[in-house]
């Protein structure tokens, strides 16, 4: 018979050293819950300071939402659906307790860090970036009262010369408008970075549930992927001295842990600014990304974290087929 559990809100970093790490759930790491600063952490713990279920809270700083006042459920782990359950009910009722109408979640703060479930694994392995889970989340989600609020997909091109014949077209076009593709250069990658930046606040703003972000957290994420970054793969569309659009991608090095070669790259971000949406840009990006892993050696890429009614998507359903499906989910308050 298990032992009573209690919920234990975190107030300092320091807490968390008291917490065992036995079991799935270990306590969230400490630099990330400084560096990610949730309005609240809370943990479900048991008897003997193991961690059930674990989940932060954020409602100062969410994104707008029509008619709704949103509040976040992010950093989730739970050992197990009753306790997955016991925890989500209290971080709804601490939500409604701060006027928030509806919680949304998994997210961890905003759109730019880890949110969402996989739903459909499909048949294919987690590629590089993938942020993996026990299967059984997203229904302790459901069964709390949750529903699916957005839907996003990845995406698999194993063909990566088949022919578009809109791209002549397109590369006309571009050209008429003096803009150019050239690979990222590996000696400037850090001022490369913070031109991205610019352009992806541009390119994103219209996004569900975007919020902006400061510009060290972006560097600080790209980061953490330099060491694995080819220069060839990461495509930069100039006009002059401004960038107006990048795609950057990187090869699917989680192939290696499994034994298998690195034959495929991660298409992980294709952004344009709006006044170039139009003509094209976007999909000759893609298009270039997949020629460039082809002269490289790699035969296909992963189209990843698509918003079911973003372009992107469209733009990749000309050349990819859905291997992964996600969802993220909402559930209304009561206040």
């Amino acid at each position: 018979m298990r032992m009573k559990a209690r919920f234990i809100k975190i107030q300092d970093a320091g807490q968390l050293a008291s917490f065992g790490r036995a079991g799935i759930v270990a306590p969230i790491e400490s630099d990330q819950l400084l560096r990610e600063s949730p309005d609240a952490h809370w943990v479900l713990a048991d008897a003997n300071a193991c961690i059930l279920a674990r989940c932060s809270l954020w409602w100062k700083k969410t994104p707008p939402y029509p008619v709704d006042n949103l509040g976040l459920i992010g950093h989730y782990a739970a050992t197990d659906a009753d306790s997955g359950r016991q925890l989500l009910c209290h971080a709804c009722v601490q939500l409604a307790s701060k006027g928030c109408t509806m919680a949304v979640g998994p997210m961890d703060g905003n759109t730019w860090r880890n949110y969402r479930f996989i739903t459909d694994r499909g048949t294919e392995p987690p590629f590089f970036l993938e942020i993996d889970h026990p299967d059984d989340w997203p229904n302790h989600f459901t069964s709390e009262g949750f529903t699916a609020l957005a839907n996003y997909t990845s995406a698999l091109n194993s063909d990566l010369v088949r022919p578009d014949p809109r791209i002549p077209a397109f590369e006309a076009g571009i050209a008429r408008m003096s803009i150019r593709i050239r690979h990222a250069r590996a000696e400037e990658m850090e001022n490369e970075m913070c031109r991205m930046f610019e352009v992806s606040l541009r390119s994103f703003q219209d996004n569900f549930l975007y919020t902006p972000l400061e510009e060290g957290e972006f560097l600080a994420q790209y980061r953490k992927v330099l060491p694995c970054v080819r220069p060839e793969l990461v495509l930069l569309a100039e006009r002059a001295d401004d960038l107006v659009g990048f795609s950057f991608a990187v090869p699917d090095l989680i192939q290696a842990k499994r034994g298998a070669p690195v034959d495929r790259i991660v298409l992980k971000t294709l952004a344009v600014v709006p006044e170039c949406g139009s003509m094209g840009l976007g999909t000759l990006l893609m298009a270039r990304s997949h020629l460039s892993a082809h002269e490289l050696g790699y035969k296909a890429c992963v189209h990843a974290f698509m918003h079911e009614a973003n372009r992107s998507r469209g733009m990749s359903s000309r050349t990819a087929y859905t291997i992964r499906r996600y969802t993220l989910f909402s559930k209304p308050l009561v206040t």
